[in-house]
């Protein structure tokens, strides 16, 4: 059991950070000590960012090939100064996710003290609810689990650390806009300290989703998820466009569009909102059925990336002018907001918009559709925005596919459970998938 002493010091830190987290995702798979901290120190170097990508988020808190073995990307973080988003993998049953609460006991015990300012916050879970839905159901993705097995996993997480260091850390759970835009999903974001958001306008191929319209898209993705949470504390926890790639409807993956993608969504939040890209290297070749998402290119580190990632000009949405649909950021303390039960204090920013109210969503293209309760097993009837026209959530999928390597977020290959490697984004529909999606489309419309 931690010293008092030392609980206060990691509870000081926790609390007392007042500048937004900012950083990039990072798989589990076939790292070790020697390999995070290669990509941390590669973060903190990069060209035009003034080593200002000094956070990143975690899936497992699981080492790979292990069972229950603390995540060696906590040893690597503390040798770099690197703060982490811890992750549990929660879509693989009541065993599995025992390991996850096992590995972060661990961490809390040998980390104790080392972890001080390096503790972002807690995610139970990722795209679970995504995977659970009929959106992720027929776009061919790995089971899920619904919200009420999500708040209890969410009660198991704050027994766990009670008494530990890691008590203040605030917790949170990562999931697709569309899922949070899901009301009935409420009972699990009232529960929670922060949300974390996933979204890709990229992958929104039923509307006008050229790079034109991907700030406007991403805005309203944040204007749907703050309404169905309540406004709920809303990290950015996975978005990025493709460098390379093959089109979705009006959406072209290349490195200038990327680049564009980063100064009017990612810029205007950098140091804001708590912000986690994807990805800073994925290693996914060039081919047309394969985007590649990493801003660093090939299977090299490397600190000059594909393209200009200096933000001058365009932290206010871009062109140095005031933009009424890039976010602003309210500074807001998570453990004020209604429904929170952790005694975090954070300083968590959440994404707002200057001049939209959450209903002006409608008016970008989101479809309602109304659903039966199989929408999300074991929450009672679904009703309100359900993915982009009904058909592709803003959030695709990528792993499961090959799509994007270092997206591999299910537990390593050790663990006594096999698990799902996919997190909910998936490249496209598959054939089947897209007749159901335009079923339901034309039933909505009769």
């Amino acid at each position: 059991m931690p010293s008092s002493s030392s609980i206060l010091a990691l509870a000081t830190a926790i609390t007392g950070a007042s500048a937004a987290f900012q950083g990039f995702n990072y798989e589990s798979k076939g790292r070790d000590q020697a390999g995070f901290e290669a990509e941390f120190k590669n973060a903190q170097g990069l060209e035009g960012t003034n080593g200002a990508f000094n956070s990143g988020r975690l899936y497992t808190m699981i080492q790979d090939g292990t069972v229950s073995d603390p995540i060696s990307a906590i040893p690597a973080a503390i040798s770099t100064k690197t703060s982490l988003l811890f992750g549990l993998w929660a879509s693989a049953g009541q065993a599995q996710f025992d390991n996850e609460i096992s590995a972060l006991k661990k961490t809390a015990q040998q980390y104790c003290g080392k972890l001080d300012g390096l503790v972002a916050g807690i995610s139970v879970g990722s795209e679970d609810l995504y995977r659970d839905s009929p959106i992720g159901q027929a776009a061919g993705e790995n089971p899920g689990v619904g919200p009420a097995v999500l708040v209890d996993y969410v009660k198991q997480v704050r027994d766990a650390i009670k008494g530990t260091c890691l008590e203040k850390a605030p917790i949170g759970h990562v999931d697709t806009w569309t899922a949070y835009a899901n009301t009935t999903n409420r009972e699990l974001s009232d529960k929670l300290d922060w949300v974390g958001m996933d979204a890709y306008p990229y992958y929104e191929n039923q509307k006008s989703n050229g790079i034109e319209n991907a700030k406007e898209l991403f805005q309203a993705a944040i204007d749907n998820t703050n309404a169905g949470t309540g406004n709920k504390p809303l990290w950015i926890t996975e978005t990025g466009w493709p460098v390379s790639g093959k089109s979705e409807n009006k959406a072209q993956a290349s490195i200038d569009n990327a680049k564009t993608f980063w100064r009017e969504v990612g810029c205007p939040r950098f140091g804001k909102v708590n912000t986690f890209w994807f990805i800073m290297q994925d290693g996914g070749p060039s081919q047309s059925d394969k985007p590649s998402f990493g801003i660093v290119g090939g299977n090299t580190l490397s600190t000059k990336p594909l393209f200009d990632l200096s933000c001058d000009g365009y932290t206010d949405g871009g062109s140095g002018s005031s933009s009424s649909s890039s976010s602003s950021a309210s500074q807001q303390s998570s453990s004020s907001a209604s429904g929170s039960q952790g005694s975090q204090g954070q300083t968590s920013a959440t994404a707002t918009t200057g001049s939209a109210s959450p209903a002006s969503s409608a008016s970008s293209g989101v479809s309602t559709l109304s659903t039966s309760a199989a929408s999300n097993p074991g929450s009672g009837s679904s009703s309100g925005p359900v993915g982009t026209g009904g058909i592709v959530p803003s959030h695709t999928g990528l792993p499961g596919t090959g799509v994007a390597p270092s997206r591999t977020s299910a537990p390593p290959s050790g663990s006594s459970t096999p698990t799902p490697i996919g997190t909910g984004a998936a490249a496209g529909l598959n054939s089947f998938g897209a007749a159901v999606a335009a079923i339901m489309v034309a039933v909505a419309a009769f």
